[in-house]
């Protein structure tokens, strides 16, 4: 059996098709298909407006400046990847982190007494883990009480929903990112995307997407002018044109991922393994995170990790706490009192969850996990 990894792209031949047709055609870098998979975003969102970038960690960035000013304090999770909080530094803001959840995602109760006791926070930077999706009503209210603008950190959730509403579609936030990494839901090698309801960020995305230029139509056929400092953080065609294939096959992605997650679910039922929430058929399953307590068995996480490897199955951990990275711990960070996110850490992992999966596959990684831990 080959080595099943935490996570994996599906590329099929309608995938190859699509970026060899744009191979010939006369656009490579932006081109026609960019603005197609704009649009094409905004269709299965049901935002308003889409811009899509060069990755996720510069749809944060790009996100970030339009949104926030030098100073800004932003509350934020530490469970995340490194570059949520990174973005809120990029744009010299100050991130506030405050602890999870149960399920993984950032205590938005916790929020609300950060925003009663200090009226110049300014924005909340809540992640969709591991696919699901932020308390939409809960956000509704903070945004409406508080007057504060919403990043949702979408880069786990594209397909996710909440009741009605779709990860992404901004109903309830100022902006919304998404990845695009292989081992993401859907891929364009590398890529991101942010959407928005709001025309005038989306119009100063543009104009920082593309090193702060704007060009207008009385202008003469050379002529641009840079009215701040941008980025060059534009994706190709050739990308795009992969993500519009595999947006057509999103929703059977996240489909399969539903349904190995369920039989993990139904696995460890009654064990020592718990699933970080009970199978949520609103999640979208980025990863399937499970709850072990080390502290009562023989064996600790770093050997666990390390015998199933030689099993030739890759366990990984979402996430190492952001505030207790070397770089934040010398920004002044890392003494916060964040006990479920220390607990976290303490005793969670990620299986391997993909379209690709076999039975098989999954039968073998939860046998080879059993045994180990219950040997």
């Amino acid at each position: 059996m080959n080595f099943i990894p935490y996570g994996k792209q599906f590329l099929d031949q309608n995938d190859i098709n699509a970026v060899v047709k744009t191979l010939h055609s006369d656009f490579l870098t932006t081109g026609p298909k960019v603005k197609e998979f704009e649009e094409a975003l905004c269709d299965y969102t049901g935002a308003k407006y889409a811009v899509a970038a060069s990755n996720g960690t510069a749809a944060l960035h790009l996100a970030s400046l339009a949104l926030l000013k030098k100073g800004d304090l932003v509350l934020t999770t530490p469970n995340s990847f490194l570059a949520t909080s990174n973005a809120i530094l990029y744009a010299k803001a100050k991130p506030i982190f405050v602890d999870i959840c149960e399920d993984g995602n950032i205590d938005l109760e916790l929020c609300e007494k950060e925003l009663v006791k200090n009226p110049n926070i300014r924005a909340i930077y809540g992640v969709s883990f591991s696919g699901n999706i932020l308390d939409q009503k809960k956000l509704k209210y903070l945004k409406e009480k508080y007057n504060i603008l919403i990043l949702e950190d979408n880069a786990h959730a594209i397909g996710a929903t909440s009741g009605s509403i779709k990860a992404g579609s901004c109903e309830n936030s100022d902006c919304s990112i998404f990845s695009f990494h292989p081992v993401k839901h859907m891929t364009t090698g590398e890529g991101g995307a942010i959407t928005t309801n709001s025309k005038k960020i989306y119009e100063k995305l543009l104009t920082l997407r593309n090193h702060g230029m704007i060009k207008t139509q009385d202008m003469a056929p050379w002529e641009y002018e840079m009215h701040e400092l941008g980025f060059n953080y534009r994706i190709t065609d050739i990308q795009c044109a992969l993500g519009l294939s595999q947006l057509k096959k999103l929703d059977n992605f996240v489909q399969k991922r539903q349904e190995i997650a369920k039989k993990y679910d139904e696995a460890f039922e009654n064990s020592i393994i718990k699933p970080l929430y009970t199978y949520n058929g609103k999640s979208s399953y980025h990863i399937y995170v499970v709850r072990v307590n080390f502290d009562r068995l023989k064996i600790s996480k770093k050997e666990l990790f390390l015998q199933m490897r030689k099993k030739g199955i890759g366990l990984q951990l979402h996430y190492i706490p952001i505030n207790k990275q070397p770089y934040y711990k010398s920004l002044g960070y890392g003494n916060e009192n964040t006990p479920f996110m220390d607990k976290y850490y303490k005793e969670c992992f990620s299986l391997p969850i993909y379209p690709k999966l076999s039975d098989k596959e999954q039968k073998y990684v939860i046998k080879t996990l059993m045994d180990i831990l219950y040997d």
